[in-house]
């Protein structure tokens, strides 16, 4: 249908409630492309950590005001205000989050790090991580079930 340029080494994307709306991460460009998907172009670009975050998985909150990306060079979860299009806080997490998923309530969002070997629990309301679970070598995604 379509064929557009985003930021360099595309890795994942995320759509908004509705669908009206797609966010392709960037992870060499550390950034997320903003794509008006039924116009198929894109609309805006995201830029995260200053470039330096390299995020691979991304999620959008259920409401649809909230993206969520996993930096993994810089170890962190960037959040970012999709009514503003900027980054409005991150979260420390373990070493080289790639993976990443929210809850079904929406409440809890898990990172899947790489080098640390472990599982991130962010509760959302507080922006904070309230448990860490180790698991295997190099997790690189997280599935929850809806």
């Amino acid at each position: 249908v379509s064929t557009f340029l985003v930021d360099v080494r595309p890795r994942a994307a995320a759509f908004s409630p509705g669908g009206a709306r797609a966010y392709i991460s960037a992870e060499v460009g550390g950034s997320v492309t903003v794509v008006d998907v039924a116009k198929h172009e894109p609309i805006g670009t995201i830029s995260l950590e200053k470039g330096e975050g390299k995020p691979v998985g991304i999620v959008v909150s259920h409401d649809g005001r909230w993206l969520y990306a996993a930096n993994g060079r810089t170890s962190t979860v960037s959040i970012v205000d999709l009514s503003r299009g900027t980054v409005s806080g991150t979260i420390r997490v373990g070493r080289r989050p790639w993976g990443i998923a929210l809850s079904r309530d929406g409440k809890r969002l898990y990172t899947a790090n790489g080098l640390s070997n472990d599982v991130s629990v962010i509760d959302i309301a507080s922006r904070k991580v309230i448990a860490t679970i180790k698991v295997g070598g190099r997790p690189w995604g997280v599935a929850v079930p809806r």
